[in-house]
Formats: structure tokens, sequence, C-alpha cells
């Protein structure tokens, strides 16, 4: 599969399917193969472009920590060595830093911006302190003991557990190094934020949040909402942060009801 170099880094991606592009950036610590749920179906009417963040999975560890910006320009060198001028971005948690300064750097790569689960970076995020002590205390875990952790963090009480071991299984096969975890924790933490910018963005914006998420509060994205008043914001009562596995068929449809109207 396709690598890019850059900044330091052999840059994973891949692709699926054909049609108007799409890119997906996943969240901290988490390969692109956490999509699972939606690809097959996204790959049906777009091509689905994905990359592996630095530190994690197939692009591996190069030394640390990694900014937002740097990863955002990683992104952007995805785009531009799979040919496309232009895609609809969708970012979670992380990604969703990603894609928000892939946006304000690069506004000529973006159709459209998807952010879900995610925050504006710097003073103006909210997150609770037990959040922040798994965050922080997860890096001296093994990846099995990370993840479990983790569980009652980023998923609904009421996700069956069948599906999230499907998820657990799915990122043991693509483990993240503690060191990639750290230098994508360190450079997310070290993040300005975007909040003043964002309201000088042109393209389209989704807002998609999870109700119960107990790792990045839905109050933030309100605080997005609030700066781009004319993003549609998307609560999905009672799902928590990977919304995608909580409620996959929703997210689907919001998905793809977006890149049909943003276009």
């Amino acid at each position: 599969m396709p690598r890019i170099a850059r900044d330091g880094a052999q840059v994973w991606w891949d692709e699926r399917g054909s049609g108007e592009p799409v890119l997906l950036v996943q969240g901290l610590g988490y390969p692109c193969d956490m999509w699972h749920l939606l690809l097959p179906e996204l790959a049906r009417r777009h091509r689905v472009l994905v990359l592996d963040n630095r530190g994690v999975g197939r692009t591996g560890v190069p030394p640390g920590p990694y900014p937002v910006e740097v990863m955002a320009a990683d992104a952007a060198a995805v785009l531009e060595a799979a040919g496309e001028t232009s895609a609809h971005v969708v970012g979670v948690s992380m990604g969703g830093l990603i894609a928000q300064e892939l946006a304000l750097g690069r506004p000529e790569l973006v159709r459209s911006l998807a952010l879900g689960c995610t925050h504006p970076g710097g003073a103006d995020s909210v997150f609770s302190p037990e959040a922040g002590e798994l965050l922080g205390g997860r890096a001296a875990m093994t990846p099995e003991e990370a993840a479990e952790a983790s569980v009652p963090f980023v998923y609904a009480p009421t996700t069956p557990r069948e599906r999230i071991d499907t998820d657990l299984a799915v990122r043991r096969a693509v483990p993240t190094w503690p060191a990639g975890y750290l230098a994508q924790l360190t450079g997310s933490a070290a993040y300005a934020g975007a909040l003043s910018r964002l309201p000088g963005l042109g393209m389209p914006v989704l807002l998609v949040h999870g109700t119960a998420d107990r790792l990045v509060p839905v109050e933030n994205t309100r605080i997005l909402a609030r700066a781009l008043p004319a993003a549609r914001l998307e609560l999905l009562e009672g799902a928590g942060h990977i919304f995608w596995t909580d409620q996959p068929r929703e997210t689907l449809r919001l998905l793809l009801e977006w890149f049909a109207t943003a276009a």
C-alpha cells in the first residue's frame, strides 16, 4: 500500500471505492481500521481515503511529539498523493482537530467538513478531570489494558458488548505503541486551538456528537456551533464518544446525506 515520506514519517494511506472523494481522519491512538463499520457502505458511493496518523498502525512511530499542524499536513499530503484537488473531510476526536487545522490552513482541499466528538483545542476546550486522568494514564498501560480502561468512557452503556469486542479486536490487530500514543497526546495538548479562526471557514460544516460522551463532553460541540453559526449540528441521543460504533446506521445516514447535500 502507498506511503508518503513526509517530515520524518512514512505516512501510510489507502483507498476504497469510487466517486466523490472522502477523507476520514481517526482520533488519538486509533488506526484507520476503526472505520470498519462505516467503510463498506461509504465506499459503495464514494472514493474513501484513509490514513494511519503518525504514531499508530502502519505509519509507525517517528520521533515526536506530533503537532496538530504536522498531522494536518500529513492529511493534505494524502489528498495530493491520491490526485485529489479537494474532498469531503471527516475528522473525529483528535482527528477533528486535524480536520479543523487542514480546513483552516488548506481550505482549497476541503469541499465540506464533518467534525465528530471533537473540540476546538487549547483553553477553549472542556474536559472532566477523570477523562484527563484516563488519557494521561494510558501511556503507561499495555495496549490491551488501555483499550479496556477506556471502554466506559468511549462507548454508551447500551452498546452491545460483542460490538465493543469487535472494535477491540480490530485495534489489537493494528496495535498502537505507547510512544506513538504519547507523542500524539503531547502534540494535541500543545495545540493552541482553532476557535478564534473558525468563523473564517467558508465551506459547509457538519457537527456530530453523542450526548453520552464521557471523554469529550458534548459542550465542546456547542462551543464549536457558536463559532460556526451556519454549521449543521446533530446530537446523537445516548451515543458515547465512539458514536459510529454505538449508532452506526444513524452515523452512515448522516454522513451520506451530508456528502450529497454539501457537494
